[in-house]
């Protein structure tokens, strides 16, 4: 006897059908058998499924049972393949019907119940896509698949509800969710947010002013300056003056998300921006992806979010030369011998250093005690292709005492203030820039600059100025136009004035004194 059931496959972030077919044979040795290039975690199904089976009362038919998952020359991996198997299975035994135009998807514990399993958003996005109107995932997975909406979403809690619903004896109600669709506190705990506000930063005026164009317009940041003068603080508030991610952002980070099982139970789309802030250890895998089947690194979890390299100078120069193509193209393509994956990779790199190993060279109140070569040895790990691909560089000093005591908290402008101008300026560039398909003027390609970042003669003849006094690259140039272009949205202005050309200049002094 033969029984189809429909299920997924990833690769990357792109998906695609599986048909998992179960066959039972009148002949040969009794086993269960699965084919169709399954990996480690999809060979021992067969065994969750058997153990399943027992400790639910069910029995696996003591003939040859052989399980083929088509197309049988693309790779299968992962757990979740347990509830299509156990369903066709099921049918088998007690000959009944499988669903029509349904997909299942979930792992098997030993006692029969369903674990939560990642990849559920995907799922769901595929059967949408495909015309698939009903799926069967995990109960934990229910809320993360029905973010997807247009198909009804079967929550299944043990072997023996899908046994009742597939009999008729007691049909699984579709998933019906009344809660607002919003990430809930949960991906707060997760994405480490601290609820900073920008008004508990005292002074670092110039700065907190940089970090508010980045917010507008999604450019790249890198801070310098002694230890303890507010650059970790500084970037961990960006996250305050950030607005939430638009309908198409959120569905391309919960679809990374989901691909790596970081989407908690009962939790849906993600609503806010990603705050990623690896450690300087970080691996080279670590950081842009890898393993024998890739998975996304750092740079594709900050997509549409924050990258925040905090001790920028301490990364090994493998992972900081890494970033170059990430941030000039916004995806990355890990390459393998059988095939390629690509992620997105969109993200605002926010990077602090200190100007030296001691941390201290130009700093007003302490003496640097490194030699000379070692601060020329200590600056030259950022080599200039990285940091000609920061569009803002900023100088931090250490804050002036006296300010430290005046207790003015309340008299500072706060994290909403500024997110209501970053909101104001966003909402300019999606009116200008949404027949182009991008969101933000950093996104912007030359052509683009050249059309909508029109410059007077005398902002064109500054601009000309400070890129031959400073010796800017053509790359820092177009950069220059986009970071005035964000100043000029931030003010309400529709042209570009010498005074947004002037202010972007300032940015891009020299960090190292």
């Amino acid at each position: 006897m033969l029984v189809k059931v429909n299920s997924i496959a990833n690769r990357g972030i792109q998906t695609f059908g599986v048909d998992v077919e179960i066959n039972v044979s009148s002949r040969g040795l009794p086993g269960l058998e699965i084919v169709g290039l399954p990996d480690k975690s999809v060979d021992e199904s067969s065994d969750r499924v058997k153990t399943a089976f027992q400790n639910c009362g069910l029995k696996v038919p003591g003939r040859k049972v052989m399980i083929n998952l088509a197309p049988a020359d693309v790779h299968k991996e992962g757990s979740f393949y347990d509830l299509p198997i156990a369903v066709g299975l099921i049918c088998v035994i007690l000959n009944v019907k499988v669903p029509d135009k349904a997909l299942f998807f979930g792992e098997l514990s030993f006692d029969g119940s369903l674990r939560h399993t990642k990849g559920s958003f995907l799922l769901a996005l595929y059967a949408k896509e495909s015309g698939y109107d009903k799926v069967f995932v995990p109960a934990q997975c229910v809320k993360e698949a029905s973010s997807v909406k247009g198909i009804s979403v079967y929550g299944v809690d043990t072997l023996d509800s899908i046994i009742k619903h597939l009999m008729g004896q007691k049909p699984i109600s579709p998933f019906l969710d009344t809660a607002p669709l919003e990430s809930s506190q949960d991906f707060d705990k997760f994405q480490g947010d601290d609820n900073l506000d920008m008004s508990e930063i005292i002074g670092q005026e110039y700065a907190k002013r940089a970090l508010e164009i980045c917010a507008a317009g999604g450019h790249n940041l890198i801070m310098v300056g002694p230890p303890g003068s507010g650059k970790t603080m500084m970037a961990k508030a960006l996250v305050s003056v950030l607005p939430e991610l638009n309908d198409e952002e959120s569905i391309e980070v919960t679809k990374i998300y989901s691909l790596v099982g970081k989407i908690p139970p009962d939790c849906g789309l993600f609503k806010k921006r990603p705050f990623r802030s690896p450690h300087h250890t970080i691996s080279y895998a670590g950081m842009i992806g890898g393993g024998n089947i890739p998975m996304p690194g750092e740079i594709t979890l900050a997509h549409r979010g924050v990258l925040f390299m905090d001790e920028f100078s301490e990364f090994t120069r493998s992972v900081l030369e890494s970033l170059r193509q990430p941030l000039e193209s916004g995806k990355i393509t890990i390459s393998r011998s059988r095939y390629s994956v690509d992620f997105p990779s969109k993200f605002m790199l926010v990077a602090s250093s200190n100007p030296c190993p001691c941390g201290h060279y130009g700093d007003p109140r302490k003496e640097c005690t490194c030699s000379e070569r070692k601060i020329r040895s200590y600056q030259a790990k950022l080599s200039g292709p990285i940091l000609d691909r920061i569009d803002l560089h900023v100088n931090v000093m250490p804050v002036d005492r006296n300010k430290l005591f005046n207790g003015s908290f309340g008299e500072k402008e706060t994290s909403k203030d500024i997110l209501n101008r970053v909101l104001k300026a966003r909402e300019i560039q999606i009116k200008r820039l949404g027949n182009e398909n991008i969101f933000f003027n950093c996104e912007m390609s030359n052509s683009q600059v050249e059309k909508y970042c029109k410059l007077k003669e005398d902002s064109k003849r500054l601009l000309i100025q400070a890129t031959e006094r400073f010796g800017l690259s053509a790359r820092t140039h177009f950069k220059l136009m986009k970071v005035a272009r964000t100043i000029a949205d931030i003010d309400g202005a529709d042209n570009i004035d010498v005074n947004h050309i002037a202010e972007a200049v300032q940015y891009r002094s020299k960090i190292f004194l």
